[in-house]
């Protein structure tokens, strides 16, 4: 019924074709691999092949796609293993009214690079994130994250400002619009955040930002 009603939505959305469907995580890795996909949907618990497991395979794809995780609130700590696999972000199952555009917008920012998080359960992952790298938030952060600091050594100063606006949850667009910069330069000032901090996706990206106290 979720997967009926996912389809139906983002076919009747510009510019967002639905190229495949899978009932289980095995089936999805298969079809993303037959159709390469600019964004999956995965659901948290699937069988044969759970979500977990089918985001590692996904992303060993080349293309690889931006993964998307659907999840219930009661999910925070298979999210949180998501998101440190390098998945995008989530949304949650059980959109509201505005669900249908909010899924659409989600599907749209994920093909573009940016992160997908939905505000219902967004804090309380951070925080699980936070506490499981053995930090805290606020001032204590940046004590206690001396060695994620280090991470942050490399990077340039207009660097530090596109992790700091990610760290706040703007969008590419927003933080070129901020900045005074074009999208493609920030798409490649995000690049180098990444690869400089080592991390795997933004989301880990803006952890990192909380955790070293960059943004509190």
């Amino acid at each position: 019924m979720i997967r009926h009603g996912v389809r139906l939505i983002l076919r009747h959305a510009d510019g967002i074709e639905v190229v495949g469907e899978a009932t289980n995580g095995e089936e999805a890795v298969r079809t993303a691999g037959e159709t390469r996909p600019d964004v999956a949907l995965i659901d948290v618990r699937m069988p044969v092949l759970d979500g977990l497991a089918a985001i590692e395979r996904l992303l060993a794809l080349r293309p690889r796609p931006q993964v998307v995780m659907l999840t219930t609130f009661g999910d925070d700590e298979n999210v949180t293993r998501a998101l440190r696999s390098g998945a995008t972000g989530f949304l949650l199952k059980d959109l509201k009214d505005e669900g249908p555009q909010e899924l659409i917008s989600a599907v749209r920012a994920a093909a573009g690079g940016d992160a997908v998080l939905s505000p219902g359960v967004t804090g309380a992952v951070i925080e699980r994130m936070l506490n499981g790298l053995g930090g805290t938030r606020g001032a204590s952060a940046a004590a206690s994250g001396a060695v994620p600091g280090r991470r942050l050594a490399a990077l340039t100063g207009r660097e530090r400002d596109v992790l700091a606006l990610l760290g706040r949850g703007l969008a590419n667009a927003e933080i070129g619009r901020h900045l005074g910069i074009g999208v493609g330069t920030v798409k490649t000032h995000v690049s180098a955040v990444l690869v400089k901090t080592g991390t795997d996706s933004r989301v880990q990206a803006v952890v990192l930002a909380y955790r070293t106290g960059l943004v509190s």
